[in-house]
């Protein structure tokens, strides 16, 4: 009996017998045919010509079968997509299918219609209109297009559907969802249209209305025909991207966003500030451009540790984006530096009150681990596009401003004027300059006299830097040596001064003279982990008594009990040198490092021994603690008899400074040695001399 004559809705209800007897006309047809219970997933009943086809032999045996264990999971999806169309529309379908009975391939061309059990199950009648005679390869590309996971579909020429696989059917958001419900924005659907109407084909990652919601696809289209009208369509592609999209957007993120604040970093400013200078200009506003590095932001990482220091910087973070409107832009550019960009017609007062709010925000004191913890800002500011109308020169500008701020005292605002370009390019020639007198070694080291205070004997030498620049002449370090910090350079110098001093103890030791000659060390160079190293190679190199080298550091160098500071103190001792204390009294202060460091002396700064005439007692104070403790006590800048007659009164160990002599290359430091001892009551007025020793 032809299939079109039975009516799935109807055939199989009534009473039993009726049933009875509409299955005993399917069994007497020719055609396969069989009711797949589609709640159960089983098959509920098959006819002769079925049991053939499922190589079953009974229907006993075949109603037995777990068709479900075996399913493959695009097959699941097909038969779930059949049954949402069952429940909505008369739907009927004629597909190709392959079965596999007893793991035997047999390829079948189907029409599958659905309807509802007597007890109100949902089943899918299926009568087979003959096996598929084609070649393999037919065969297997029919298999693929249903397993894939790529989704497929063929639109006409208005945009409608005419067939989707069942990656596509799965995927679509409504069934006669078009090109133009499916992919929503309207840019990306006129670009991928107009590149398919001029060259047959088009490709891109667009975004997607599906059944599961917003997806990103990767979408390819081909022009091509419908096989069954002739009419031009289109055979589109789609690849669900979106994990892949989320993974780039998330990477991008990280590209432009500082990890540890969350605001935009250095990137993000170079390739988004300019974007919004463009609007400004545009909208016939000027923006300020605003530089904030932190003062003093190292000796909390040096005190209290990174760990502290990351958290203040969170802490300033937030009080930037407080203090600043949710239009303006505010960014991390590394270490303790932010940039805030902000924008408005009357843009001086506007910047004006920026900078007094982030002055006074960012300097109130900062609770952490029970201490309250104080760092104020530098800041610098630039005006676009007066100052300068690109991202680069604004932050150079803006940049420049915030040096004059901390050359003025820190904790201020400066506003960048043209002078300041030329200052910055004076420096950019020093560094050049710099750069070329390490590599030809255009440096001197002489000694300022160390004389002991109850003798005026010459015990010691400091050794004190001084550039012959070929042109300027003799230069002092003042000038040199903070830039040599900040470009990197510092460490080549020590390097280079402490072999010259080693040199010279060594050879005022081979003619009998016993001098103990001390050398700056740089923090910097203590960040060296090779400078254990080096120093051994210059002690060999040179020749010298390390026990006659006295090696000077500062006091924010031992605030915090790093392990490796004290790894490399350790170290330094153990291979003979002394340690001291430089300018003690400048920095923190706290004698309770003596005893927890191998301090050997202390040098007391010149700025105490300078008031000692007006009775300043921490001179006194720093003596009385350094006998107690068993430490040299050595006083800096003495210029008067008066502050050595009070130095012999109280105890101190050994002087240096004017009185005796300023630092002198080594050939004058032997002619002093050569003179008798200098009396107290020499002089008793300060000699004017340069105020860098």
């Amino acid at each position: 009996m032809p299939l079109d004559i039975v009516d799935p809705q109807t055939a199989f209800d009534g009473e039993p017998a009726a049933l009875d007897a509409r299955l005993t006309q399917l069994e007497r047809m020719r055609q396969p045919v069989w009711i797949y219970d589609m709640d159960r997933r089983r098959i509920h009943w098959c006819n002769t010509a079925g049991l053939a086809i499922w190589s079953a032999t009974s229907l006993a045996e075949l109603l037995a079968r777990d068709h479900n264990a075996k399913m493959s999971p695009s097959v699941a999806r097909r038969l779930q997509q059949f049954r949402e169309d069952f429940e909505r529309t008369d739907a009927r379908f004629f597909e190709t299918w392959t079965i596999y009975p007893r793991g035997v391939p047999r390829t079948v061309r189907v029409v599958f219609s659905g309807f509802r059990l007597a007890d109100g199950r949902l089943a899918m009648f299926c009568e087979v209109l003959g096996e598929h005679r084609g070649d393999s390869e037919t065969l297997r590309s029919a298999e693929a297009l249903t397993h894939t996971s790529v989704m497929i579909t063929l639109v006409d020429r208005h945009g409608r559907a005419l067939y989707r696989n069942p990656a596509a059917r799965e995927a679509a958001a409504a069934p006669q969802s078009s090109v133009r419900t499916r992919f929503p924005d309207r840019l990306q659907r006129r670009a991928l249209l107009t590149q398919l109407h001029k060259e047959g084909q088009a490709k891109q990652v667009m975004r997607v209305v599906t059944a599961q919601g917003e997806r990103w696809h990767e979408v390819s289209a081909r022009r091509c025909s419908d096989a069954v009208t002739g009419t031009v369509a289109w055979l589109v592609s789609e690849m669900d991207v979106s994990d892949l999209k989320r993974t780039e957007a998330r990477a991008d993120h990280l590209a432009h966003h500082d990890m540890l604040t969350g605001l935009p970093n250095r990137n993000f400013v170079l390739r988004n500030f300019q974007d919004r200078l463009d609007d400004l200009r545009t909208r016939g506003e000027e923006a300020a451009l605003v530089f904030v590095d932190l003062d003093h932001f190292k000796h909390i990482n040096d005190s209290l540790g990174h760990g502290a220091g990351d958290a203040l910087l969170v802490t300033v973070a937030q009080r930037l984006r407080s203090a600043v409107r949710e239009i303006d832009l505010v960014a991390r550019l590394g270490g303790d530096e932010f940039l805030v960009l902000a924008g408005a017609r009357d843009i001086e007062a506007h910047a004006e009150g920026l900078c007094a709010r982030l002055l006074e925000s960012l300097s109130h004191p900062v609770r952490m681990h029970g201490t309250a913890l104080r760092v104020t800002p530098s800041i610098g500011v630039c005006i676009a596009p007066r100052d300068g109308d690109d991202i680069d020169t604004l932050m150079r500008h803006a940049d420049l401003a915030m040096y004059r701020a901390k050359d003025e005292g820190r904790a201020r605002v400066a506003r960048f004027t043209p002078d300041m370009t030329t200052r910055a390019q004076r420096r950019r020639q020093l560094e050049d300059e710099l750069h070329v007198a390490i590599e030809q070694r255009q440096f001197d080291v002489f000694f300022q006299p160390r004389l002991d205070v109850a003798s005026n004997r010459v015990v010691g030498a400091e050794a004190l830097v001084r550039w012959r620049h070929p042109v300027r002449g003799l230069v002092l370090p003042g000038e040199f040596v903070p830039l040599l910090e900040e470009c990197g350079l510092i460490g080549p110098l020590g390097l280079l001064v402490m072999e010259q001093a080693c040199r010279q103890q060594a050879a005022w030791q081979a003619r009998g003279v016993e001098l103990r000659v001390s050398v700056n060390l740089s923090p910097r160079q203590f960040e060296d982990p090779g400078l254990l190293d080096a120093m051994a190679r210059i002690v060999a190199a040179t020749g010298c008594d390390p026990r006659r080298i006295e090696l000077e550091i500062t006091e924010s160098l031992l605030v915090g009990n790093d392990r490796d500071t004290v790894a490399l103190l350790e170290g330094l001792c153990a291979m003979g040198f002394r340690i001291a204390i430089d300018d003690f009294g400048t920095g923190y202060s706290n004698l309770a490092y003596l005893q927890r460091y191998p301090i050997d002396c202390l040098k007391i700064d010149r700025s105490f021994v300078g008031a000692l005439d007006t009775g300043m007692p921490i001179a006194q104070l720093i003596i009385t603690m350094c006998r107690m403790l068993g430490v040299e006590v050595v006083a800096e800048g003495v210029e008067t008899a008066s502050q050595l007659q009070w130095l012999r009164s109280h105890g101190c160990d050994e002087y240096q400074g004017f009185l005796c002599s300023p630092a002198v290359p080594s050939q004058e430091f032997d002619r002093l040695l050569a003179r008798p001892a200098p009396r107290a009551s020499i002089s008793t007025t300060p000699r004017s001399m340069a105020t860098t020793p």
